[in-house]
């Protein structure tokens, strides 16, 4: 079992519910680093979405997306879990009410992850925003990033 050590914690990520702290900086369109009320730097991976990967088209509309959503702001995350580069995969509120995951599957910045979700809204939202051509959806050839980076291994190892 998994402890979240990093903040003090001794308890299990089923165990946590909610975090809150500050934005202090963005990594890309689905990671961006946390500063926690008690003054811990984590990193956080954004659950159930995907955002392009670096080299792909729209990688920096998405970054920009949620930087202008969240940096230097208060949010509160629901982690779920830790995931195998020691990240906090988590929702991840603002404003409030909005979350940042669904924002992004909206706005056409991101990918729904459907291997690690099945959240209907997800479904909802990225349909909506491919039948709109919004964002990465106006590009007929966009390509999902975990097949990018699939693809990308694929060439790798033929080298």
């Amino acid at each position: 079992m998994l402890l979240f050590s990093i903040l003090g914690l001794n308890v299990s990520a089923q165990e946590i519910k909610t975090l809150s702290g500050k934005v202090i900086a963005i990594t890309d369109g689905d990671t961006f680093k946390l500063l926690t009320q008690d003054s811990t730097q984590i990193k956080i991976r954004v659950a159930n979405i995907d955002c392009p990967e670096k080299k792909q088209p729209f990688y920096q509309k998405a970054k920009q997306f949620t930087s202008e959503a969240i940096f230097s702001k208060n949010v509160t995350l629901k982690i779920l879990k830790n995931d195998r580069y020691g990240r906090f995969v988590a929702e991840v509120i603002y404003n409030d009410s909005l979350e940042l995951g669904h924002q992004l599957v909206k706005n056409g910045y991101a990918w729904h992850f459907i291997k690690y979700s099945n959240d209907p809204q997800l479904t909802t939202l990225e349909n909506q925003a491919r039948e709109k051509k919004l964002g990465l959806w106006s590009d007929p050839e966009a390509i999902a990033p975990w097949e990018w980076r699939s693809r990308k291994k694929q060439k790798a190892s033929k080298e």
